[in-house]
């Protein structure tokens, strides 16, 4: 078995240039048949699910932090990648970037979908962390509509390694509401007035859905972290952006809402890629 383990391990380093082999424990397997197809992309398997994946590394990625990044229902990762570019702004500013892509969609806990997404992402994240010297203390996950589903779930179930987690145009499903740990983590929520994705208490939708009204779920955040309002600020088109944080805590919990917003990555005009660097810099 050791056996196996060291010429796996030797083959990742082949095909992924890297700094060590990654943990293998039972929460952290590697994913396996990593293979690159073209220029930053890779695709692998995971419990027999087929995965893909884009990594930008900054210049220097020793110690860098890690952006993993979560397409919606229907989009992949090189499609979610070339329509919001974060690693542009991201790997001038020291940040490692992944898109990672699940098949259409990802198991954000929504049914008895069994597809081992989130082994599979903490997974990815493990590895890369271990591969290129990245910063385990700042792995972060972000996506959009069922990306950001999704990123509710990381934070919900594996806050030990995702320690701040960004959800754009995202809810959270009931079950995973329940199963929530009370670890703390960084969280920012982007929400549009006018999307029926996200149940809200604002205007009466959570009324019809099992899933808890958004703000419910930030109050869970603050709550859970220990914060306090600390800024009212404007944003983009009508925008108000609350950011929540604790004097002495390196956990913050951003929630902007925009009245008029709708179901999309610009919901409310705002540069999403500048505001999502911004809140994770205070993550420091």
């Amino acid at each position: 078995m050791k056996k196996k383990i060291l010429l796996l391990c030797t083959a990742l380093a082949v095909l992924l240039p890297a700094g060590g082999c990654a943990r293998q424990t039972p929460e952290h397997r590697l994913p396996e048949n990593i293979t690159q197809t073209k220029e930053h992309q890779y695709t692998c398997t995971f419990e027999n699910e087929s995965y893909s994946f884009i990594l930008d590394l900054p210049e220097q990625p020793d110690g860098a932090p890690l952006i993993l990044m979560l397409h919606g229902y229907g989009d992949s990762a090189e499609g979610f990648r070339s329509s919001v570019h974060l690693e542009r702004q991201a790997n001038p500013l020291g940040y490692a970037v992944v898109y990672a892509s699940g098949g259409l969609g990802w198991n954000a806990g929504m049914d008895a979908d069994d597809k081992p997404d989130r082994e599979f992402l903490v997974s990815l994240a493990d590895y890369l962390q271990e591969t290129y010297a990245l910063d385990a203390s700042r792995i972060y996950a972000a996506g959009f509509s069922n990306g950001a589903c999704m990123a509710h779930r990381l934070a919900a179930e594996a806050p030990e390694t995702f320690s701040a987690c960004v959800s754009v145009c995202g809810m959270m499903p009931a079950r995973i509401r329940a199963e929530q740990k009370q670890q703390p983590v960084g969280f920012f929520q982007i929400t549009g007035g006018k999307d029926a994705v996200v149940p809200k208490n604002s205007d009466g939708s959570a009324e019809h859905t099992d899933a808890p009204a958004i703000e419910d779920v930030m109050d869970a955040y603050v709550q859970s972290a220990g914060l306090t309002l600390s800024a009212t600020e404007e944003a983009g088109r009508n925008g108000i952006l609350k950011k929540y944080s604790s004097p002495g805590s390196r956990k913050q919990v951003w929630d902007l809402f925009f009245p008029d917003g709708t179901h999309g990555w610009q919901c409310g005009g705002a540069d999403t890629c500048s505001l999502i660097l911004e809140f994770l810099e205070t993550q420091k």
